[in-house]
């Protein structure tokens, strides 16, 4: 038996997906969880085999959840997501993803990529992967991303600076570049923008 791990904070749509994956001989839905916290803590306490983690969820996002959960090498993590932008499958990959698909497919599909990531295959969807093909690499630096991601939520300069070990005047060096390299106003554009071109 396949040992799954569903998290999706759309609770109709994983209890549905559950259901489904339930019918399948080979496959046991073994947890499903609400948020990002709660997958990382339920796959260390289960240790399934394979983790199926929507991108966008509270607290952790399914990269997130992948990343935190590379230092257990039995379970492999596979992302759904109803936005699939090239950007973030380069993030999610670099994460140690093994499989990265569109939340339009079909449950048998999603089956049967949970039966290659569990024989050690990788899976990513032809269509985004030709999207990411052809799609602009981030001008930003990684730690011109690092300070974008640390002010996420509106933090202060001087906040981010002691979250990410620096100066003030570097943080403020670095939002001052960054809206140049995007010719955008305020770091909140930025940051949507980068959002948006999944470069966060």
């Amino acid at each position: 038996m396949i040992r799954v791990l569903l998290a999706d904070d759309e609770a109709m749509i994983r209890s549905a997906l559950a259901a489904l994956l339930r019918l399948e001989d080979d496959i046991d839905v073994v947890a499903e969880c609400a948020d990002g916290q709660q997958a990382v803590e339920e796959a260390l306490r289960l240790q399934p085999d394979v983790c199926l983690l929507d991108l966008e969820m509270p607290h952790l996002d399914g990269v997130q959840v992948a990343e935190r959960l590379k230092r257990t090498p039995a379970t492999r993590c596979i992302i759904v997501t109803r936005h699939a932008r090239p950007g973030v499958l380069r993030r999610a990959l670099e994460s140690g993803v093994a499989g990265f698909l569109p939340k339009s497919r079909g449950a048998d599909e999603v089956a049967a990529v949970i039966r290659r990531i569990a024989a050690g295959a990788r899976y990513v969807d032809p269509e985004i992967a030709a999207d990411a093909l052809s799609d602009e690499r981030s001008p930003l630096t990684a730690r011109e991303l690092d300070v974008l991601r640390a002010g996420r939520r509106g933090e202060t300069s001087e906040q981010i600076a002691r979250t990410l070990s620096l100066a003030p005047g570097t943080v403020r060096n670095h939002v001052s570049a960054v809206l140049a390299k995007l010719a955008v106003d305020s770091r909140q554009q930025a940051t949507l923008l980068a959002e948006e071109r999944g470069w966060l």
